[in-house]
C-alpha cells in the first residue's frame, strides 16, 4: 500500500497483530535509492509493528533520491547543509503526521547510510518524537553535536547500531566514534559489528527484531 496523504511519499506494512499501543519503525534509505528499498525488511521485523518506508524529498535521477546532496568536487564530502536541514524538518513533521494519522505511541526512526544519518540527527536533537532510532552503516554528522538535546532528555533513547568492518563507503570507525560519542552523553547504545561491506545482512535484520520486541 502507498500513499501520499503526508508532506513525504511511503510505502507501509500494518501490522498483522495490533496492540492496543501502537507501534512503529520509520525506514530511511540511502542516497540514490528510493522507498522500495528497505521496503524488503518488512517482513522480517516485528508483525505488531507497522513497517514505514519513506522516499526521501530530493530527486537525483529516475527512481533516485536523496535526504541531501553530497559534493565530492573538493576530495572531501561537503553536504548541502540547507537541504539536510529541510529534510530533517520534512521528517520531524512526517512523524507527527503518522502517529496521528495511526494512533501511533511508539515510534522508531532508522536508516541505512545516509538514511542513518538523518535518524541520528533527529534522535539526538529532538528525542522526544522517537522511542529509538536504528543506525545501519551510518555515522553521525559533527555539524548535529552542538544541537544534541541535553542528557536528561536522552536518557530514554534507545540506540541500535550495526555496521560492516570491511565498509569501504562509511568507514566502521564512524560506527565507534558514534558509540564513544552516546557514552559521553550517557546512552548506552545496542552495537554490532560484522563481517562485510555496506550492506544490511540478514543477521543484523534478526538482531534489529530481537531489539524492537
Amino acid at each position: 500500500m502507498e500513499t501520499t496523504q503526508t508532506n513525504l511519499q511511503y510505502l507501509i506494512k500494518e501490522p498483522e497483530k495490533k496492540g492496543i499501543k501502537g507501534k512503529a519503525i520509520i525506514l530511511l534509505h540511502g542516497v540514490g535509492s528510493n522507498e522500495k528499498d528497505l521496503f524488503t525488511l518488512a517482513d522480517y521485523l516485528p508483525e505488531d509493528f507497522y513497517i514505514i518506508s519513506v522516499r526521501a524529498p530530493f530527486p537525483m535521477g529516475a527512481e533516485r533520491y536523496a535526504w541531501y546532496q553530497v559534493d565530492f568536487s573538493t576530495g572531501k564530502p561537503v553536504y548541502n547543509t540547507q537541504q539536510e536541514q529541510q529534510s530533517r524538518k520534512m521528517i520531524q513533521d512526517f512523524i507527527v503526521q503518522v502517529k496521528q494519522k495511526y494512533d501511533l505511541e511508539q515510534v522508531y526512526l532508522g536508516g541505512f547510510s545516509q538514511g542513518a544519518i538523518m535518524s541520528f540527527s533527529i534522535g539526538l536533537t529532538d528525542p522526544g518524537s522517537v522511542k529509538g532510532i536504528v543506525a545501519l552503516s551510518g555515522r553521525l554528522l559533527e555539524e548535529i553535536k552542538p544541537f544534541a538535546a541535553q542528557k536528561d532528555e536522552l536518557k530514554k533513547l534507545q540506540v541500535f547500531i550495526a555496521h560492516g568492518k570491511q565498509d569501504r563507503t562509511l568507514d566502521v570507525a564512524y560506527a565507534r566514534e558514534a558509540k564513544t560519542y552516546l557514552h559521553q552523553l550517557g546512552i548506552e547504545p545496542t552495537y554490532s559489528e560484522f563481517e562485510g561491506g555496506h550492506q544490511v545482512t540478514a543477521d543484523v535484520i534478526q538482531e534489529l527484531k530481537i531489539w524492537l520486541q
